[in-house]
C-alpha cells in the first residue's frame, strides 16, 4: 500500500535559526512545515544565551557587591541569593517565550507544526511521527547538543550539562567544571560569584580560541575567582553519597578533586546525526556537520542548511544572518549570490568579559600579514581610573599598507558592547585614520578604544610592530 505524502512549499527542521525563514515565508501564504523536537525557540531561547545571561547579570550584580570595598563603600559580604527563586525567574521567562511560538505558531493559519524529530527516508521526503511530508524548499536548522566525553564511571551519575545547570534550582556548595571554553566559563562564573566553590579541570587553556594575548589576560583575572588547574586530563569520575570525584592527571601527576556537583562543558556536537540523512545524497563533512555550498544548499537540490549544523559559526547572531540570506534569495525575489559574511563578532559573558572581532594576532602571524598593534589598558583612560580598574585591555590590529583594521579584541567591563565600535568601523571598511577622526564622549569607556587606536598610528608613524 502506497503511503500518501503530504506537500509543503517550505519545510524548516529546527524552530531557532528557521524561524528566520519559517515565519517570513507562512506571512507571504506559503504552506509551511515546521519540526521541533524540543522546546520552541531552539538552543539560545531555553537553553543558552538568553537564560545564561539572566543567570549572569545577577552574578555580575554579585561580584560588584562583593567588591564594593575598592570604593570605600563598605557593607556586610555575606549577602544571600533567593537562588530557587532566581532560576525559576528565569525558567518562567523562557518558558513563556517558547509557549508564545507554538500558540503563534498553532494560530496561523499557514503553518503546520510537527512536534518530534525529522528522519529522511529520501532525499525530499521526511516521516516525523509516522507521517510522511515533502517540500519544494526544505531548510536544516537542526543545530548541536552538549558533547559528553567518554570518562570512565561518568555515565549513570547526575552530573550537569549547560542544559540542567541553567533549571538546576539548588545552588551547590562546590562544584567542579571539565571544560575551559566559553560554555564552561560563563557557567563558572556564574555559580562561583553567586556563592558556589568553583574548580575548572582543564586540559590546555582558558577560552584557547582566543588572540593569545587576551586568553593570558583571562587566565590571570579569572584565576582570582576560581581554583583553575591547567593540564588536567580526567581519567575517573566516582559519585558516592551526594559527592562527585573527579581523578585527573597533571603534570604526569594523579591527583583527584571532589564536590557537591559536577558540570560537563567539553564543546558541542552536531545533531545531523538524528535524521538519517544515509538515506539521501546530502553530504556530510568532518565533525557531522552538513556540508554546504557558498548559496547554503546542500548536495541535494532544494534543501539547505544553516546554523550550528554546518559547522562555520556557533553563533545565533550568525545563524539570523544567514536565515535572512536565505529567505532573500529563496523566497524573497533578490538575485542568488553567494552569501558574504560580515566581520562575525563575539563575546564571552564571564567576569572579565571578553569580545572580538576578525582576526587574531595568532591568525595574522600565521598569514604572514604585514600588522601593526595597538594596544591600551583600561586603566589608561578616565572612566578606567574611575573604575579603579587593575585588568583588561583594547587590541586593535591594523594593516600596515592599507590602514584598514584587521581585527579588535577587548577584555574588561563592557567589553561585548564596546566591540561595537571595531565592528561598525570594520563593516563600513574603515581605515585607521576613521576611527581617529571620530569624536569620542569624555569621559566614556570608548576612550579606551581611541588610545588604542591612537597607539596603532603611532606604530605607524614610527615604523613599528606594537606600541
Amino acid at each position: 500500500m502506497k503511503v500518501s505524502v503530504k506537500k509543503f512549499d517550505c519545510i524548516t527542521i529546527g524552530s531557532g535559526g528557521g524561524a528566520k525563514i519559517s515565519s517570513p515565508a507562512a506571512s507571504m501564504g506559503l504552506k509551511v512545515a515546521v519540526i521541533e523536537k524540543d522546546s520552541l525557540g531552539g538552543t539560545c531561547l531555553n537553553r543558552g544565551c538568553i537564560p545564561s545571561k539572566m543567570l549572569i547579570h545577577p552574578a555580575d550584580v554579585a561580584i560588584e557587591i562583593k567588591e564594593a570595598h575598592r570604593f570605600d563603600i563598605h557593607n556586610n559580604p555575606q549577602f544571600s541569593v533567593d537562588f530557587k527563586k532566581l532560576v525559576e525567574r528565569i525558567s518562567s521567562t523562557v518558558d513563556s517565550d517558547s509557549n508564545k511560538i507554538v500558540t503563534s505558531y498553532s494560530n496561523h493559519p499557514n503553518i503546520t507544526l510537527y512536534r518530534g524529530t525529522a528522519k529522511f527516508i529520501e532525499n525530499k521526503i521526511i516521516e516525523i511521527n509516522g507521517e510522511q511530508i515533502t517540500a519544494d524548499k526544505i531548510f536544516i536548522a537542526v543545530g548541536t547538543r552538549p558533547t559528553i566525553p567518554n570518562i570512565p564511571g561518568l555515565a549513570g551519575t547526575p552530573y550537569m550539562t549547560s542544559t540542567e545547570a541553567l533549571r538546576n534550582t539548588t545552588l551547590p556548595s562546590s562544584m567542579i567544571i571539565i571544560g575551559g571554553g566559553y560554555i564552561g566559563c560563563e557557567l563558572g562564573h556564574a555559580y562561583g560569584a553567586l556563592g558556589t566553590k568553583t574548580t575548572f579541570l582543564v586540559r590546555s587553556k582558558l577560552l584557547r580560541s582566543q588572540d593569545t594575548e587576551i586568553a593570558e589576560e583571562f587566565q590571570k583575572v579569572f584565576s582570582r575567582y576560581h581554583d583553575v588547574r591547567l593540564g588536567s586530563v580526567p581519567t575517573k569520575v566516582e559519585y558516592n553519597n551526594n559527592t562527585f570525584t573527579v581523578h585527573y592527571t597533571q603534570d604526569t601527576k594523579n591527583s583527584s578533586v571532589s564536590a557537591e556537583t559536577l558540570l560537563i562543558a567539553t564543546g558541542i556536537s552536531s545533531n545531523v546525526d538524528t535524521l538519517d540523512l544515509i538515506n539521501t545524497d546530502i553530504e556530510i563533512q568532518s565533525g557531522n556537520f552538513i556540508k554546504v555550498n557558498e548559496y547554503l544548499e546542500t548536495s541535494v537540490a532544494d534543501v539547505y542548511s544553516l546554523g550550528d549544523c554546518i559547522g562555520k559559526y556557533f553563533f545565533r547572531h550568525s545563524v539570523n544572518f544567514e536565515g535572512e540570506y536565505l529567505f532573500d534569495y529563496v523566497f524573497g525575489g533578490k538575485t542568488q549570490t553567494p552569501i558574504h559574511y560580515p566581520p562575525m563578532p563575539h563575546a564571552v559573558f564571564t567576569h572579565p568579559q571578553v569580545a572580538g572581532v576578525g582576526a587574531s594576532e595568532d591568525e595574522l602571524k600565521n598569514q604572514k600579514i604585514d600588522y601593526v598593534v595597538g594596544l591600551n589598558p583600561y586603566k589608561s583612560s578616565a572612566m578606567g581610573m574611575a573604575l579603579l580598574s587593575d585588568h583588561g585591555f583594547c587590541k586593535i590590529l591594523v594593516d600596515r599598507k592599507t590602514r584598514k583594521i584587521l581585527g579588535g579584541h577587548i577584555i574588561g567591563p563592557e567589553a561585548s558592547d564596546m566591540i561595537h565600535m571595531i565592528i561598525a568601523y570594520m563593516n563600513m571598511n574603515a581605515t585607521l585614520d576613521d576611527m581617529l577622526r571620530t569624536i569620542y564622549i569624555h569621559p566614556a569607556l570608548p576612550e579606551i578604544v581611541r588610545n588604542a587606536a591612537r597607539k596603532a598610528k603611532t606604530a605607524l608613524d614610527k615604523n613599528l610592530v606594537r606600541v
